[in-house]
C-alpha cells in the first residue's frame, strides 16, 4: 500500500499541539496510520512551513443564503438582519445554485471538512449528493404564529424527508426561541430523539427582554414583517429556560451564538441536562461582529469547561466561510486562548457535537479526518497573515 508522510513546525492531533520532529503517515486516500518521530519515518516525508491539522469541522453554516454575500449592511443589529433576510433572499435559482457551488468550494479549499448546515428548502440538496464535505442538515422550522404550525411543520418535515431519501443526514430543529410556538414545538420535538439539534441562542440582548418582559426589538420586529403577537404572554423565564427542556431526549445540541449568553445559564444548563447530552456553544464571532458588533463571552465559557465549537453563519452575515478566519478573530480579540484550544474548537470539539468523531476531528489512526496546513505563523501563534489550506 502506498503512504504519505507529513511533518510540519508543529503538529496538532486533534487535542494537543505537539512541536517534537513528529511525521503523520496516511495512506493514499488520508485514512490515518500512525505518527511517529523524524527518525522512523523513512523516506519520502513532506515537510511544510506551519501547523498540520485534522480538517476543520463547521458547525454552524447556512450554504443556501450564499447569494446574499455584499446584499446586506452590516452592524444593524438582529431584528434588520433578520427582516433583511426574510424579505431580500428571493433569487434566481441558477444564482442560488452558483452561489452554493462557489461557497462550497471555498470551504474545501481553507481545509473544511465537515459542516453543521441550516436548510430551510432542499436547494443545497444536489451540491451534497456529490460527496465533497460531509453535511449533517439542520431541516429549519420557524412559524410564531399558532395558526400556521401544522403547515410550517409539514413543509420542514418534508424538506427533512427528501433529505434522509437521498441518504443524508439531517434532523428537523428550530429556528430560534422567538420564532417557534409552543403549538410548533409540540409538533417538532418527538423528531429530536437521537438527533443532533441545534438552535440559534442569545444571539441579541433583547431576546431575553422579550421573553421576561414581553418588550424589546422583536416586538417591533413582529409588526414590520405583519406577525400577529397578540396571542403572547411573557413566560417570566430567559429565552434559554424558556425553551431548552424540549432537547431532553436529543445526544447533543448545539446552542449558536450566545453572544448575550450569562453564566446563570450556564449554571441552568448543568442542572437541566439529561444524561450523558452534550452541549456545545457554538461560536460565529464574524457574523457576530457583522450583525450586532458584538462578541460571545468565550473567556465564561472556558473558565465552565464548556464544549465550544465554531461556525462561520452565511455570506449574508459574513465576507467568508472559513474557520481559520473565525479562529483569527477569537486570537486577536481573546489573545489569552492558546493555539491549542482554538483549533481544538475547530477540530475534535466540533466532530463530537456533530457526532462525526469517529471519523473526523482528530489524527487518530483509522479515521479520516482531511489534512489542513496552516501557514504564515508566529511561534505556535495565528497571525493576521495565516492561512490555511487543505493537503489531503
Amino acid at each position: 500500500m502506498e503512504y504519505r508522510k507529513f511533518k510540519a513546525n508543529y503538529l496538532f492531533n486533534g487535542e494537543n499541539l505537539l512541536a517534537e520532529d513528529l511525521v503523520l503517515i496516511t495512506d493514499s486516500t488520508g485514512r490515518i496510520k500512525e505518527i511517529v518521530h523524524y527518525t522512523n519515518a523513512g523516506e519520502g516525508v513532506e515537510s511544510f512551513t506551519g501547523i498540520i491539522s485534522p480538517g476543520f469541522i463547521n458547525v454552524h453554516c447556512h450554504l443556501e443564503l450564499s447569494h446574499l454575500k455584499n446584499t446586506i449592511p452590516e452592524k444593524k443589529g438582529l431584528p434588520d438582519f433578520v427582516f433583511s433576510v426574510v424579505t431580500g433572499r428571493n433569487f434566481e435559482e441558477e444564482k442560488i445554485l452558483d452561489a452554493i457551488a462557489k461557497a462550497e468550494a471555498e470551504m474545501l479549499e481553507s481545509g473544511i471538512i465537515a459542516v453543521g448546515d441550516i436548510c430551510n428548502n432542499t436547494m443545497s440538496l444536489a451540491k451534497k449528493e456529490e460527496g465533497k464535505i460531509a453535511y449533517y442538515n439542520f431541516i429549519e422550522t420557524s412559524g410564531w404564529n399558532p395558526a400556521i404550525a401544522e403547515s410550517r411543520f409539514r413543509k420542514s418535515k418534508s424538506y427533512y424527508d427528501e433529505f434522509i431519501s437521498k441518504r443524508q443526514i439531517a434532523s428537523i430543529v428550530p429556528h430560534a426561541p422567538y420564532s417557534v410556538s409552543q403549538e410548533l414545538w409540540g409538533k417538532i420535538t418527538p423528531f429530536f430523539s437521537g438527533k443532533v439539534v441545534t438552535i440559534h441562542n442569545q444571539e441579541t440582548k433583547d431576546e431575553d427582554e422579550f421573553f421576561l418582559n414581553g418588550s424589546g426589538s422583536l416586538v417591533d420586529l413582529y409588526k414590520r414583517m405583519n406577525i400577529d403577537n397578540s396571542f403572547y404572554k411573557p413566560v417570566k423565564l430567559t429565552s434559554l429556560q424558556s425553551y431548552f427542556k424540549n432537547f431532553a431526549e436529543a445526544p447533543s445540541v448545539i446552542l449558536v451564538h450566545n453572544t448575550y449568553m450569562k453564566e446563570q445559564e450556564l449554571q441552568y444548563l448543568n442542572q437541566t441536562k439529561s444524561g450523558n447530552q452534550i452541549i456545545s456553544f457554538c461560536l460565529c464571532a464574524n457574523a457576530n461582529l457583522y450583525i450586532e458588533n458584538a462578541l460571545p463571552p468565550i473567556d465564561m465559557l472556558l473558565e465552565n469547561n464548556s464544549n465550544i465549537v465554531i461556525g462561520t453563519d452565511s455570506l449574508a452575515s459574513n465576507h467568508q466561510l472559513n474557520i481559520l478566519e473565525e479562529l483569527k478573530t477569537l486570537a486577536k480579540n481573546f489573545p489569552g486562548i492558546s493555539t491549542e484550544i482554538l483549533l481544538s474548537c475547530a477540530t475534535l470539539n466540533g466532530a463530537k457535537a456533530l457526532q462525526m468523531q469517529k471519523n473526523l476531528g482528530s489524527f487518530k489512526p483509522g479515521k479520516q479526518p482531511g489534512i489542513v496546513l496552516i501557514e504564515n505563523i508566529s511561534g505556535d501563534k495565528l497571525t493576521p497573515d495565516s492561512n490555511s489550506r487543505r493537503l489531503l
